[in-house]
């Protein structure tokens, strides 16, 4: 724990990160719920002229970000590690404002996807940075209660931030969403500049050291399975807006509810996710698969009805959020030395996944399939998760992962 603050100077510190983690949500989800508004301001004629096609891709844009976090989180966390954290969070919130600003004012649909990729970039590291700071901030014993506060941010947004922004777009436009949500990064600048004590990066870091995590085979793995395994969510949650209009026959004015739905979900799965994960990590990756596959057919089956849809969506949510925390907790485990890349490529990961189940989801609404024909694809990206998962479970027992001595060693550095 550092010395010399005092517990208000802490738990402010604590919550301006969490903000941070409350815009990431924002920034990232919002598109969900406006991507008919999105597709109908940026591609008009297409729009127009076959509305699925315009909403596949429009999904594009959900993409975009989710690889600029993808290329953004191992980049600059292996790049960064010695810099001193609190002036590494102020680029990073920086470099979040001024992405999301351009996202909402560029005329075009390409210069929007360029904006939403470089949007993304910052993602994976603040999470990484945001957690080791805040594991700092009240020491050995209570950094779980650290990371968690970070990561709450995130699970607040979707259960409040991202259905009121999406309203808020929805009554008056979508790039009024996106500037809302750039003034939420604009605060948080603020408030970790005015709060947040300095503090060193790690000075033993090497870029050759962090990096040495992607040469373990259970790394890519652990990787692997967070990619599909939220490629599934995500090609459920991408195209979230049209099941409610098209497919329950719901007013535009019901999405925000059904947001409301998957954070609440999220936010429970999150809960149980990390507590079983610390009793068995790989046990809890296969009850998560498990889950998906139950709510993807309670989904596909049943969302024509509104009792259907947000059962669904809850179920799916939990899954998803139940998955994160195993998953960390995993690349924790088999990244030997690399904590901080370890702490930063877990959102690559869900990115990833976020990439893959949007864009997938949108080819098949644009190949005419129709709007629930994403949830299938969801329910596939099931079979090669568990395949994987039974392989890392494998290989782990011919071959048992030489761990760190002490976790919160490697994660703390010695202020």
């Amino acid at each position: 724990m550092m010395t010399g603050l005092t517990k208000t100077r802490i738990n402010l510190s604590l919550l301006a990160l969490a903000l941070g983690g409350f815009g990431i949500g924002s920034t990232e989800f919002v598109a969900m719920g406006l991507l008919p508004n999105l597709a109908e301001d940026l591609l008009p004629e297409l729009y127009r002229a076959n509305e699925q096609a315009a909403l596949g891709q429009a999904g594009w844009l959900i993409s975009a970000y989710a690889l600029g976090v993808v290329v953004g989180a191992p980049t600059i966390a292996a790049l960064s590690a010695r810099f001193p954290r609190k002036t590494l969070l102020l680029w990073l919130l920086a470099a979040f404002t001024v992405g999301t600003i351009a996202s909402a004012v560029l005329p075009s649909f390409g210069l929007v996807l360029a904006a939403r990729f470089i949007a993304g970039l910052p993602h994976g590291a603040y999470f990484g940075i945001a957690a080791l700071v805040a594991a700092s901030l009240i020491g050995k014993e209570k950094r779980g209660q650290g990371v968690a506060i970070v990561l709450s941010g995130l699970t607040i947004a979707n259960v409040i931030g991202v259905p009121l922004i999406t309203l808020l777009g929805q009554t008056t436009s979508w790039r009024v969403a996106y500037l809302v949500v750039a003034a939420i990064f604009a605060a948080t600048f603020l408030a970790v500049w005015a709060v947040l004590p300095a503090q060193p990066g790690d000075p033993t870091a090497t870029m050759k050291r962090e990096l040495a995590a992607f040469s373990r085979l259970q790394v890519w793995l652990a990787l692997l399975i967070g990619a599909v395994g939220f490629g599934g969510f995500f090609a459920v949650y991408s195209y979230v807006a049209p099941v409610v209009t098209e497919v329950t026959r719901l007013d535009e004015s019901f999405v925000p509810i059904a947001l409301v739905c998957i954070g609440i979900g999220m936010t429970i799965g999150n809960l149980i996710g990390g507590r079983a994960a610390d009793h068995n990590i790989m046990g809890t990756v296969f009850a998560c698969f498990g889950l998906f596959v139950v709510s993807m057919l309670v989904f596909a089956m049943f969302s024509s009805t509104v009792v259907g849809l947000l059962i669904g969506l809850f179920l799916v949510g939990g899954a998803a959020s139940a998955l994160s925390p195993a998953i960390q907790t995993r690349l924790m485990d088999v990244a030997g030395d690399s904590q901080t890349l370890a702490a930063a490529v877990n959102h690559a990961s869900l990115n990833l996944g976020n990439s893959l189940g949007a864009y997938l989801g949108g080819v098949t609404i644009a190949a005419g399939y129709g709007y629930l024909s994403p949830t299938w694809v969801g329910l596939l990206l099931c079979v090669p998760g568990i395949l994987l998962a039974i392989f890392s479970l494998g290989l782990e027992r011919r071959r048992p992962i030489s761990r760190p001595s002490d976790v919160v060693a490697e994660l703390i550095t010695p202020e």
